[in-house]
């Protein structure tokens, strides 16, 4: 596929920001890459498990986290959203990371009291292989929702054409791609055309996973790109810095101040602008079609899902060690890595509910 402009220019940008944007892999190293096989006894071991969205900058920061600490360790498996909670309802790990957060109902559901702790944003993207086109294309909230709802089935429907003007859009079927597996991403696509979209909303609803009226499944960001990059005139879905490693071309869409935006860091960050004073001391909250003129629309946080009781002394205070680390320095890491950091109230009010837990 030839890299609309503002992809090449992502990638450049994403260059000079110091990693490689080809051949990154988001699913985090496996225990045996982070873990020494042989642990120093004075040492504890946070183990964890969930979302693969974030999974680059938490390989970085639980890296960085034991440098700084060596009497920390903390293994990841980035195994999806909802196998992370599984395993922490199941108590088979201390902590979880999922890009959706849980509902009072949900929590009840696993079973085990825990706190939600926003670690960083990121955000979902339509990602495309229509043939022969050169141009960015621009979406609507009402063309994704046509198109993943079964009732837009062409490339040259009149919709697209209309804010699409002079691209060469083939009288073809659009091949759509969705995940298979329960994923956080999942969550965010479909939280998003939940709220622009009545029909989508009572239909189909926002979940991890979700019945599709259309489409083909895939399972992973991986399986998703593979079959937009195999399937002429196809569109998915993957998290931006998968979009941006492996130079898939992503569109613009229109926020809710009718403005088409293309995802990027300052997108990320303008969608994240006011949340504090509405979250108050709750740190689930939604900035899916978030208002504000350069706001990105699909742009979330991502979440620590942290029991509010921890097995033994030494584990408790290895979470609390580490939150306040991802808060302050850890935050330092995310834009090399593509992704925004947290709003400073944010990251203020989170660190202050860790101050409170240990006393």
């Amino acid at each position: 596929m030839r890299q609309p402009r503002r992809l090449a220019a992502a990638i450049s940008v994403c260059a000079s920001l110091g990693f490689v944007c080809a051949g990154l892999q988001t699913r985090a190293q496996s225990p045996s890459e982070t873990i020494p096989s042989q642990t120093i006894p004075s040492q504890t071991l946070l183990t964890a498990a969930g979302a693969t969205f974030p999974a680059p900058v938490y390989q970085k920061w639980f890296t960085s986290f034991a440098e700084k600490d060596e009497n920390i360790r903390v293994r990841y498996d980035a195994v999806g959203s909802q196998e992370g909670i599984r395993r922490f309802s199941k108590g088979e790990v201390d902590f979880a990371a999922t890009d959706m957060p849980l509902s009072d109902e949900k929590l009840a559901q696993i079973g085990r009291k825990a706190f939600h702790f926003a670690t960083v944003l990121g955000a979902v993207v339509p990602v495309y292989n229509v043939s022969g086109l050169k141009e960015d294309l621009r979406f609507t909230p009402e063309i994704l929702a046509g198109i993943y709802l079964g009732k837009i089935t062409k490339w040259n429907d009149p919709q697209i054409r209309s804010v699409n003007h002079g691209a060469p859009l083939p009288d073809a079927e659009i091949a759509v791609f969705h995940r298979s597996d329960g994923s956080g991403t999942t969550f965010a696509w479909t939280d998003y055309l939940s709220k622009v979209s009545p029909q989508w909303r009572s239909a189909v609803g926002a979940d991890v996973t979700v019945h599709w009226p259309v489409g083909n499944g895939a399972e992973r960001n991986e399986g998703i790109a593979q079959g937009v990059q195999e399937t002429p005139n196809s569109i998915g879905y993957v998290e931006f810095i998968f979009a941006i490693q492996h130079r898939l071309s992503f569109g613009l869409v229109r926020n809710a101040a009718g403005r088409f935006i293309q995802a990027d860091l300052p997108s990320l960050t303008a969608a994240a602008a006011g949340t504090p004073a509405a979250m108050g001391s709750d740190f689930r909250f939604s900035i899916t079609n978030a208002v504000g003129k350069d706001s990105y629309p699909i742009a979330t946080f991502t979440w620590f899902l942290v029991p509010q009781q921890l097995d033994g002394a030494a584990k408790k205070t290895a979470m609390a060690e580490l939150l306040r680390w991802v808060l302050s320095s850890g935050q330092k890491q995310c834009s090399a890595l593509g992704y925004a950091p947290l709003p400073t109230d944010i990251a203020a009010q989170e660190s202050r509910l860790v101050d409170s837990l240990q006393r």
